[in-house]
């Protein structure tokens, strides 16, 4: 199960609202102040939080500190598909273009056209699959926020 900490936002009928804040490993790293990677991480402009809807039929308020899971299965599989589909669809196109001998340029149209078929194909597939239970986060943990603990005392 992967895990990521998140903040209950709001609460409706059949679910609660949850914000997570993406975070990179690079603050971490000895070579950050190096590498392209964290360069391109600090100047990044989307360190707002991320919200999610999630079923749940616990009892949460807003503030309150949850724990979302999905299984490592389902990410593997998603990312699979998501990446693996459009390149596959790909090289199939640019593949069948030259043993029909096309040109170069048809070539690479065909290969174009198959990236774009197999990128439509991925966003249909999640269409389709988008409400399956197994690809759904579940809440883990919950914990009391910092402010209602204050108030026990």
């Amino acid at each position: 199960m992967i895990e990521e900490p998140g903040v209950v936002v709001a609460v409706d009928v059949d679910g609660v609202w949850v914000a997570t804040q993406r975070k990179s490993t690079c603050g971490s790293c000895a070579a950050r102040m190096a590498c392209g990677q964290g360069l391109l991480n600090s100047l990044s402009a989307d360190n707002k939080a991320h919200t999610i809807k999630v079923a749940t039929d616990l009892t949460l308020a807003e503030g309150d500190q949850v724990t979302l899971g999905i299984s490592q299965q389902s990410l593997l599989s998603s990312a699979l598909l998501v990446y693996m589909l459009p390149l596959l669809v790909m090289f199939v196109a640019a593949f069948a273009a030259d043993y029909l001998n096309a040109a170069e340029p048809w070539i690479i149209f065909a290969a174009l056209l198959g990236f774009a078929a197999g990128a439509l194909g991925v966003r249909v597939g999640t269409d389709r699959y988008l409400d399956a239970s197994n690809l759904q986060p579940v809440i883990g943990k919950v914990q009391q926020p910092a402010s209602l603990l204050l108030k026990c005392e």
